[in-house]
């Protein structure tokens, strides 16, 4: 099976190529402009230096959050658009999810982190063991002083990775607490791509954002 995973959750955008077990291609840039005008450039590139085309893909996987409101919709919205003109598979994958899966090589919690707003976080847990990833628990968003009473019941290591990592350890570090490697520690579209293994395929009907928060919106009408 060959699988194009899209990630515009955050500030990186990644592209990455899945086949038979083996990442064949993957192409990542953390930037500031919007992921409209890079994604699509990207998902070309690969897949011309993978000597690969769009038909050829079997299946397309795509972070659906949470993260930026911008990026996720920017990132389903291809997703739906190719795979309803194509007739192919679609899979939103946790973008927490596809970060646990960074670390899959580790034994141990995984649990990824990611800013939301002030004190709250985007997190997870998950375990890693010979090379697979079991939720341990749902999604959430919580206070960072919440995740660290959390953490402090666990005994065993727990990674953590996310664009929250460092922030969250050096308020809260602990001894069995590590933060990811740098190449590791970002969203990843590899990430995507071996945990939608996991996943039944959607239609793209039915791929939708996962914000666990309430968008700009939603807001402005319940305070109207």
């Amino acid at each position: 099976m060959l699988i194009l995973g899209i990630d515009t959750s955050g500030k990186t955008a990644s592209v990455s190529l899945y086949e038979d077990g083996v990442i064949i291609g993957e192409n990542s840039i953390y930037t500031s402009r919007t992921h409209s005008q890079v994604i699509l450039p990207l998902c070309k590139r690969l897949l011309a230096d993978c000597g690969k085309e769009l038909s050829d893909v079997d299946r397309i996987t795509v972070a659906d959050g949470p993260g930026s409101y911008t990026g996720l919709r920017i990132g389903i919205s291809a997703v739906k658009a190719m795979t309803f003109a194509l007739d192919k598979e679609c899979c939103g994958i946790s973008t927490l999810e596809g970060l646990a899966y960074n670390l899959s090589c580790v034994r141990g919690y995984v649990c990824p982190v990611m800013k939301a707003r002030q004190d709250l976080v985007y997190t997870g847990l998950f375990f890693s063991e010979s090379g697979s990833i079991r939720r341990e628990a749902e999604d959430s968003i919580i206070s960072m002083s919440e995740l660290d009473g959390i953490l402090s019941g666990l005994d065993k290591p727990v990674y953590i990775n996310g664009d929250g990592a460092e922030a969250f350890l050096s308020e809260y570090p602990g001894e069995n607490r590590f933060i990811a490697p740098p190449h590791l520690r970002l969203q990843n579209a590899s990430g995507l791509c071996l945990a939608s293994l996991q996943h039944k395929s959607q239609t793209p009907d039915e791929l939708e954002a996962r914000y666990l928060q309430l968008v700009k919106a939603e807001k402005d009408l319940i305070n109207s």
